[in-house]
């Protein structure tokens, strides 16, 4: 079994630590873009992938 794990961060949080590999990808939905490229990688064996939730470089207020 391949195991994949999604992750959505919240403001402030971009990069994950530890994660290897990482390639960017534009991704396009029925419902629009998102808010940012989906962030792929590797950490500790496993695929991740990663999305800011409001897009890089949004700052909580």
């Amino acid at each position: 079994m391949i195991e994949k794990i999604g992750i959505i961060g919240g403001s402030g949080f971009y990069d994950m630590e530890g994660v290897k590999n990482v390639r960017r990808i534009k991704v396009t939905t029925p419902f629009g873009k998102p808010s940012d490229d989906f962030v792929i990688g590797t950490l500790e064996g496993k695929e991740v992938v990663f999305l800011a939730r409001h897009g890089k470089g949004h700052r909580a207020r």
